[in-house]
């Protein structure tokens, strides 16, 4: 696997929204990851593009993923946060940071769609929010507070957000937020592209 990101780079503990909370996944969240990850089963399988969470997806296989995030996030190769409800009761979502050389982007085709090269994206990130609260605008609250975010706590200027083009709600989101495509990316064993936005 690749060094991702640089070695100083230090994430933060936390963020805190208007109505919701950003922290690092812990496996104290996998119940309640998994309730949040079931109730937007739909969703998950648009942004993925694939079929997770399966059918018969169980708490036990919550936990395994959960841990794998929380392995990746204390190694420093990927950080996971969990959304939470501002009282830190209830998940409703996940963000994820990972580094423009992460091996699954490393394997994918990246296309630029403009002037920008690759290799100056500090960083891609991939989000979802529980598909019953995206009419309650928390998708664009934590988009709004994810930018800055990045800039002021990460030190990190070129974040892209990445969504898949068939995931209509969140190309939305992040066309309204005023970000345009700056890369495709196609990953061989997922149909479609993803879009990075900046």
């Amino acid at each position: 696997m690749s060094v991702v990101f640089r070695d100083d780079l230090r994430p933060p503990g936390a963020l805190r929204g208007p109505d919701f909370l950003l922290r690092p996944i812990t496996l104290d969240d996998v119940e309640r990851d998994f309730a949040a990850v079931i109730a937007s089963r739909d969703d998950l399988r648009l942004w993925e593009q694939s079929g997770w969470p399966a059918d018969d997806f169980t708490v036990e296989d919550n936990r395994r993923d959960v841990a794998d995030l929380v392995e990746r996030h204390t190694a420093g190769r990927a950080f996971t946060y969990a959304v939470t409800d501002a009282d830190d009761t209830d998940n409703v979502g996940c963000v994820y940071v990972f580094a423009n050389d992460a091996g699954f982007l490393a394997r994918a085709e990246r296309t630029p769609l403009g002037d920008g090269a690759w290799d100056d994206l500090d960083a891609l990130v991939y989000f979802w929010v529980r598909t019953d609260l995206r009419q309650t605008g928390l998708d664009a609250r934590v988009l709004a507070a994810l930018r800055p975010w990045f800039a002021r706590e990460w030190s990190l200027s070129t974040v892209a957000i990445v969504a898949h083009e068939s995931f209509s709600a969140q190309v939305e989101l992040l066309s309204a937020a005023g970000m345009r495509p700056a890369f495709a990316i196609r990953e061989s064993d997922k149909p479609g592209r993803f879009l990075a936005f900046r």
